[in-house]
């Protein structure tokens, strides 16, 4: 059996999609995800855009960077936020926003009850704050193409100092790699399943650079970072 096409993005659909999918199944599929972000060095761009941001002074003196994760699934990434701005003293204010009802309640358990993170159950075409920093990770690739264009727009107009997407190269050897990495690592049947679609609905650079003329979102930044991950970034002028 031959690769899939991977000239354009697939419109296959993942497991952990489904609406109907019970809350043991998928608290076990987002635990196991969060072992894959380790591996794959998933939070690194992520804090690198924080980093940045500190760097160069956009970073508030006066109160809390307020940030926003959209589809903040098991709430991991914030929490690797949150450790790294805590070890540098760095005044932060983390909200996690997802859409599925039990993405909220894994990530509070897995948080513990004295974290400081809010984590709130809502679509993002719904939420109408206006924070410092709108972020995505492994967020973008469940949006068909309409739902992209629209989202860049929304983050544009709401992200005050800046935004970022980190998501997926779409290529064969992501593709492979992770197929093969998931079956050694027995990782959920989920986790293996969603995984190379994961990748097959992702992104090359030109797809960006379509979505966010579409969008009509100018100076943001279409880069890929190590390992196989393709990141757009946005600071506002």
């Amino acid at each position: 059996m031959g690769l899939p096409d991977f000239s354009c993005r697939a419109s296959l659909s993942e497991w952990m999609d489904d609406d109907a999918v019970d809350f043991d199944t998928f608290a076990g599929c987002l635990r196991d995800l969060a072992k894959v972000n380790v591996v794959t060095l998933a939070h690194r761009p992520t804090l690198a855009f924080l980093a940045q941001l500190a760097r160069t002074g956009r970073w508030p003196k006066d109160r809390p960077l307020s940030v926003v994760d959209v589809g903040s699934g098991y709430g991991d990434g914030l929490r690797a936020i949150q450790h790294w701005a805590s070890r540098r003293g760095l005044d932060i204010n983390l909200t996690g926003l997802d859409r599925n009802p039990w993405s909220a309640q894994a990530a509070q358990a897995a948080s513990g009850p004295h974290s400081p993170i809010a984590w709130l159950t809502s679509d993002v075409f719904d939420y109408a704050g206006e924070p410092d920093v709108i972020i995505s990770s492994l967020f973008t690739h469940h949006l068909d193409d309409w739902q992209l264009t629209r989202f860049l727009g929304l983050m544009d107009r709401r992200a005050q100092i800046g935004w970022l997407v980190n998501d997926l190269l779409r290529s064969p050897v992501a593709y492979c790699g992770f197929t093969l990495l998931s079956q050694l690592m027995r990782w959920h049947p989920f986790v293996r399943h969603d995984g190379p679609v994961s990748i097959l609905r992702a992104f090359r650079p030109a797809d960006w650079r379509r979505y966010l003329k579409e969008a009509q979102v100018e100076g943001a930044q279409v880069r890929r970072r190590f390992p196989l991950r393709l990141c757009v970034a946005k600071l506002q002028p």
